[in-house]
Parts: C-alpha cells; structure tokens; sequence
C-alpha cells in the first residue's frame, strides 16, 4: 500500500510538472495542442520531468547506501565530499580536452569521485566509534578541500561560469538530446538495491563482513562505482543537488525503521516525489521566472537536516 500510494503521487505529480511553464499548456484541451506545444512537451518538459525522477531516485539510494556502508546517519553525497569530487572531474575533463563531449568527462568525473569516495571511507573507518557527527564534518572539510580545488582552476582558467553552474543544480537547460546519460543511473540503482543487504554487512567492519563469506573489497568497490556513476551523471546532466541523499533516507528511517529491503524501494520513490516538488515550488514561486532547484532544495533539504540534527542530539 505504502508504494502503490508513493507511486500514485509521483505519477500525479508528473503530470503536474509537464503542464507548469512558462508556455501555457492546456492539460484539459489537449486535442487541440498545436505543433508549438507538443516540441515543447517532447523536447523540454517530458526530458525535465524523467530527468527529476531519474536523478531523485539515484541521488535519495545513493545516499543511504553511503550510511549504510559508514553505520553513520549524517553520510551523504553532500556531506562526503562526493558532489565536489564530481565537478573536479568534470573540470579536468573539460581541461584537458575542452572539445570532447559529455561521455568523456563522464569518464573523469567518475574516476574523481570514486577515488575521493575511497579516501573518505578510509577517513570515516578509523573515526566510526566517535561522535556520530564528526564524520559528516570531517566529510564537509575535505568537499570543501576539493571545491577550492576546483574553483582555483576554475578562475585559472577563466570559465568560473561554467563551474557555478555546476554548483547550482537547475534543471531549466535539460532539453532532448543532453540529458539522457542520465540513464546510466538506472543499472547503477538496480545494482546497488540487488547489493543493499551486502552493503550493510560491509559497513559493519571488516572482519565482520569476511566472517560471513562476503568478498569485503569487492562489495565494496561495487558500491563505490554505482554511487559515483549515480552522482556524476546527475551533476554532469543538472548540477550539483544538495542535502537530498542526507535527508530522504533519514525521513524515512523515522517513518517506516531501517529494514533495508522495504525501505530501499520507498527512499528511491520519496527522493523522486521530493525533488519533482521542489522543482514545481521552483517554477511557481516567481513565475514566469524559476528558482534553480539547487537552492530550493537547499533550503528545503537544509531545513530539514536542521531539525534532524537537533533531534538526534536531544
């Protein structure tokens, strides 16, 4: 009942998102849709709405494998420092061969933030057994290492404007024809909910996980490459989203408890429900004109945490 519901909504609030623009669409009258409006609904809002699925989805199971792997219920793409690994990749990539397309810096950001994703996996297991907190700090220190990093470059370069964008996701330019890598984050999602129980053994050490014949660094290392894949080809595709792989998983840990197999299926579905409303909140607020969604979630998925975090220490 619990995901016929969550998918009766997204499927309502899809809807909704192909009808909201600037261009009026009538969604009643559509016999009488001119040439005009259907480019508009199969070029730009149909790829925006799959774009906010797809990237809501990934980025809400991305983040609560992280917990899962780290025992630590403040680990996410925004607090691990993986957001920021991505856009340096994209940025070498775009450096290094600023003719190339989507693909290769596709390649770049993924070796970036799974390399990065190792690193702070090597930091957050020998500091697991302190205050629950210090490890998203830690996290958010070494994304901040990589994002002056990354801006550093950015103003050596002179394409600063290229890397704001990366850090504010907006989903205003998804158009058909630049966001359909987007759909490499579909396998990595089902690799990752087939791995869940998997995940959470290696997260509890070690020597735990090889006691129980599990292969540690493998299944490692498969959760590492979805996460990375998942989180590149969304801020490649839209940007860099914050606070939704910290706050979805942690709402719903609250709401229905921490059976991964149950709970795996209702993150994705309240991460994609999330990120289609903020962007609806987005396109309303000051119509005709539209807030990136990057700081509607912000504020939003900010927020939110906020009161997690005073939750959690009272």
């Amino acid at each position: 009942m619990r995901l016929a519901f969550y998918i009766l909504f997204l499927l309502f609030l899809s809807v909704l998102s192909l009808f909201i623009g600037v261009k009026e669409v009538s969604i009643l009258d559509f016999s009488q849709w001119n040439d005009e409006e259907q480019l508009i609904l199969t070029i730009s809002r149909i790829p925006r709405t799959i774009t906010l699925i797809l990237a809501g989805i990934g980025i809400s199971v991305s983040g609560l494998i992280m917990q899962q792997m780290t025992q630590n219920r403040f680990v996410s793409p925004t607090t691990a420092g993986t957001l920021d690994a991505a856009k340096l990749g994209i940025l070498v990539g775009l450096l290094t061969v600023p003719q190339a397309d989507n693909l290769y810096r596709l390649l770049f950001s993924f070796g970036f933030t799974f390399l990065a994703s190792l690193i702070f996996l090597k930091i957050a297991d020998r500091i697991r057994y302190r205050n629950v907190i210090f490890i998203p700090i830690v996290g958010l220190m070494f994304g901040g290492i990589l994002h002056s990093i990354t801006t550093f470059f950015a103003y050596k370069n002179n394409i600063v404007q290229n890397v704001n964008a990366w850090l504010m996701g907006d989903f205003s330019g998804v158009l058909q024809g630049n966001y359909e890598l987007v759909y490499l984050s579909i396998p990595a999602v089902v690799l990752t909910y087939l791995y869940a129980h998997k995940f959470t053994i290696v997260g509890m050490g070690e020597s735990f996980a090889k006691n129980l014949g599990l292969n540690y660094r493998t299944v490692m290392n498969i959760g590492l490459a979805c996460i990375s894949l998942t989180v590149s080809v969304v801020v490649l595709t839209v940007g860099s989203i914050p606070f939704l792989g910290l706050v979805i998983p942690n709402i719903v840990s609250l709401l229905y408890g921490d059976n991964l197999q149950k709970t795996l299926p209702i993150t994705a579905l309240m991460g994609a429900v999330f990120l289609v409303i903020c962007d609806i909140i987005g396109r309303l607020v000051i119509h005709p004109f539209e807030i990136p969604i990057g700081m509607t979630v912000g504020i939003i998925g900010g927020l939110l945490f906020l009161i997690l975090l005073i939750k959690k220490q009272r």
